[in-house]
């Protein structure tokens, strides 16, 4: 399997597979997403049978053309059942999808994949969750999981660094620790390192006064770069989107739940940026105002730099509707894709 540069953390939600649909055909061959099935405690089996298999099914859908991973790190002994009878070990046969787990997971969700990998004989996705120090007991359960594979059989390393914002300046140190210590444990395959930067809205967010902040998960990862160990020219990139790392943890609302307001986020080489949009039309106004705030940016990229930028240039000039939270969700994400691709493409390779 060959692994694009860019893997980022993606809840299974319509807007994010929209995302990755809507991206240019030569962008999306860059981008590898780890897919994060949601948290759903107390849901009826049946209900939660139903709902990954759809969800799972849209997922495998967008990744017909390209590859990709599936996660489920919630789950607990009683949802793991239920994954192991909807995704069981034919179900990813033909897909371009691979199965997660990591330490510390109930033992049915580990030997979910554990399975589903040994059926494939494909790589096993191990997602090692550092939200703030590196613990080197951590490495022995990493160990234990890989003996449980067969003896030379592929894995792919995610190092998930959660929350990476200005209050933490260790970040990439820790992150140094964790990788001296995971990296000899196995031949793998790909080295992933996600954190999520873009931050949650201020208390005092309000509209027609856009917040910005530094990306500060960007630095870290190029302090990572640059740390002249010998396994960096494996390493990729990896991020939650234009979503908090906290946003793949909540459960989905129900139809026409939410906040009665959304936001519009955009990326820029220096930082992220987020604008206030109120749901309704009768709010269009307000709502061309945060996209014209945002194309007024002196890194706004323009509209030919992708779908993400025309929507936000169509909004300003009012010729779209105002859209609603899977509009702003999808349309962030795109343009967030399309710029980290981009980016990344201009990052000098490590010899």
């Amino acid at each position: 399997m060959s692994v694009p540069p860019y893997v980022p953390v993606l809840p299974t939600r319509p807007h994010a597979a929209a995302a990755y649909r809507a991206l240019a055909s030569d962008v999306q061959r860059q981008v590898a997403p780890l897919w994060t099935l949601p948290p759903r405690p107390g849901m009826l089996p049946k209900t939660l049978a139903e709902r990954v298999a759809k969800e799972a099914g849209a997922i495998a859908a967008a990744q017909r053309l390209g590859s990709g991973w599936l996660d489920a790190p919630f789950a607990d002994d009683v949802e793991a059942a239920v994954l192991a009878d909807v995704l069981t070990s034919e179900w990813w046969d033909y897909r371009n999808l691979r199965p997660v787990t990591g330490p510390g997971r109930p033992r049915a969700q580990q030997s979910l994949a554990l399975a589903a990998a040994r059926h494939r004989e494909d790589g096993l996705g191990i997602r090692v969750r550092l939200p703030g120090d590196w613990n080197d007991r951590t490495a022995t359960d990493v160990a234990v999981l890989l003996d449980r594979l067969p003896s030379g059989h592929p894995a792919d390393l995610f190092l998930d660094l959660a929350t990476v914002l200005s209050d933490r300046p260790d970040a990439a140190k820790e992150a140094l620790r964790a990788l001296d210590t995971l990296i000899p444990l196995t031949s793998w395959r790909t080295v992933t390192v996600a954190a999520g930067g873009f931050p949650e809205p201020p208390d005092d967010f309000r509209e027609g006064v856009p917040y910005e902040a530094p990306r500060t998960d960007w630095e870290t990862w190029h302090e990572i770069r640059h740390s002249e160990r010998s396994y960096l020219p494996r390493l990729r990139y990896g991020d939650y989107g234009i979503h908090p790392a906290t946003y793949v943890t909540q459960t989905p609302p129900v139809r026409g739940g939410g906040p009665p307001w959304g936001i519009l986020r955009y990326t820029t080489a220096r930082a992220y940026h987020l604008s206030k949009v109120p749901h309704g039309k009768q709010y269009d106004d307000a709502n061309r105002q945060a996209a014209q705030g945002l194309t007024g940016l002196a890194d706004f990229r323009g509209p030919e730099a992708g779908a993400g930028e025309r929507w936000l240039r169509d909004r300003a000039e009012g010729s779209v509707g105002t859209g609603n939270h899977a509009t702003w969700n999808q349309v962030g994400n795109v343009q967030h894709m399309t710029f980290l691709v981009r980016s990344l493409g201009e990052v000098s390779p490590l010899c």
